[in-house]
């Protein structure tokens, strides 16, 4: 397989950093970002100097600016982007969820996507090519209790997905993806004991990661998950 230029949020753990060690494994350049000062300098000892890592806040425009820039001068044109980067309330009904919990849900999960998709989809426009795959959930396709604003969230996601698939020329593929249930510390935060019963993100990369990298432009604004017939 040829290598790709990847660029992943939110690598300091979880889905993130499992997909990144599983890219770097199969002889791609990965370009990533978190918000750990430490997981940020471990992985770059650990998959520098070709990846290259840095501490970014997604939900800080003028930073993934910066970011965008530093990533398409060392390493050139995303051939996959991956929006992976999210954040889960505390369990709580609606109207307790405090507002500065419910903001910041919201910045990251979705205005973290649109400032990365806003420094990085023009490069990718002019050579026509690449995919873009923002993460999105199975409640970003149904609902439970306690969870609204995670929910509205990812519902958002698959809608701004969509129609950013209808904005992109043929070559390149925009895609609402959910990952499954994993047991990581966002699910622990949710389920609480019973996520042990799910895999956990290593286990999952081993499928998900080849199966992500056969993604391509006949997938444009389908809503897909991990490991389905695509």
């Amino acid at each position: 397989m040829t290598s790709k230029i990847i660029v992943i949020t939110g690598v300091n753990r979880g889905l993130g950093r499992a997909m990144t060690d599983g890219f770097v494994r199969l002889g791609h350049r990965v370009l990533g970002c978190g918000r750990s000062v430490d997981a940020i300098h471990e992985l770059n000892t650990l998959h520098g100097p070709n990846s290259h890592f840095e501490v970014v806040d997604v939900t800080n425009d003028e930073a993934v600016r910066d970011w965008a820039a530093n990533c398409l001068n060392l390493a050139g044109t995303p051939d996959l982007l991956i929006n992976n980067a999210a954040l889960v309330n505390h369990n709580a009904p609606l109207w307790k969820v405090p507002a500065s919990e419910f903001s910041m849900v919201v910045d990251v999960n979705i205005n973290g996507v649109a400032n990365v998709i806003r420094h990085f989809v023009p490069a990718m426009l002019v050579k026509r090519n690449g995919v873009i795959i923002n993460f999105s959930s199975g409640w970003g396709r149904s609902t439970a209790a306690e969870v609204a604003p995670y929910c509205a969230t990812k519902w958002a996601i698959e809608g701004l997905t969509k129609a950013l698939a209808q904005e992109l020329p043929q070559g390149m593929a925009a895609i609402p993806l959910n990952p499954g249930i994993i047991n990581t510390d966002m699910l622990r935060t949710t389920f609480g004991s019973p996520a042990r019963d799910y895999p956990g993100a290593e286990k999952w990369a081993k499928t998900a990661v080849p199966w992500v990298l056969g993604l391509g432009p006949k997938d444009n604004g389908l809503s897909l998950t991990v490991g389905e017939p695509h």
